[in-house]
């Protein structure tokens, strides 16, 4: 059997920077606040609001890390104008949970809740992306905690923080509406090729009508 890809072979595959970007070799650690401390038996996932059903469920920790594990192997755009390339996240498909949890007919839009209640608002459309996972880990080992262990979503196609680090849960809505830093002057939707990187580059039909 074939050595699996290095990160240097993996990176000289994609495709040029987004615009204003400049290529991370390492991974900084950035994120507002503490640290959370991971207490395995009170952690809880959680899928709520606009559900096909009306109920939520929830994962422990122990049945969240059973669930289908998948790799995809993506870049990581910081809205600080960092890259890092060709990395591999391992987790669970945003659309496996989905799957399991459908939504109702009419949402639109998903808040990604994490600790602290820090939220993130996607679009339904770039959460289902075939590239949108729950990781757990990158390039075969566990997240650290400043990393986002025990869970954070990678979104590739848009700004790294629309994946928040240590997910607790996602809620489905039916009409946007913005997360944390969205409300915080931070672009609505956070496209790093069209550089969506601040609320004031919005235009009609990006953000909540609200």
């Amino acid at each position: 059997m074939g050595q699996p890809e290095s990160r240097e072979h993996r990176a000289s595959e994609q495709s040029e920077l987004p615009p204003g970007q400049r290529l991370q070799r390492g991974w900084p650690v950035t994120h507002y606040g503490p640290v959370p401390k991971f207490k395995p038996d009170r952690w809880e996932f959680r899928v709520f609001g606009a559900t096909a059903d009306g109920d939520k469920r929830c994962w422990n920790h122990e049945e969240f890390s059973a669930l289908p594990f998948s790799t995809v192997v993506a870049d990581l755009h910081c809205v600080t104008k960092f890259s890092m390339l060709g990395a591999e996240w391992g987790g669970v498909p945003a659309s496996t949970i989905v799957e399991l949890a459908p939504p109702a007919p009419a949402v639109t839009h998903v808040m990604v809740w994490a600790e602290y209640g820090f939220s993130a608002n996607l679009r339904l459309s770039d959460f289902l992306s075939e590239r949108t996972i729950f990781a757990t880990h990158k390039d075969g080992e566990l997240l650290t905690a400043e990393h986002g262990f025990p869970l954070r979503l990678i979104v590739p196609h848009l700004y790294a923080w629309k994946g928040p680090k240590w997910v607790r849960g996602v809620e489905y809505m039916t009409a946007d509406r913005r997360g944390f830093w969205e409300e915080r002057g931070y672009h609505n939707i956070g496209d790093p090729w069209r550089e969506q990187r601040y609320s004031y580059q919005e235009e009609p039909g990006d953000g909540p009508e609200f």
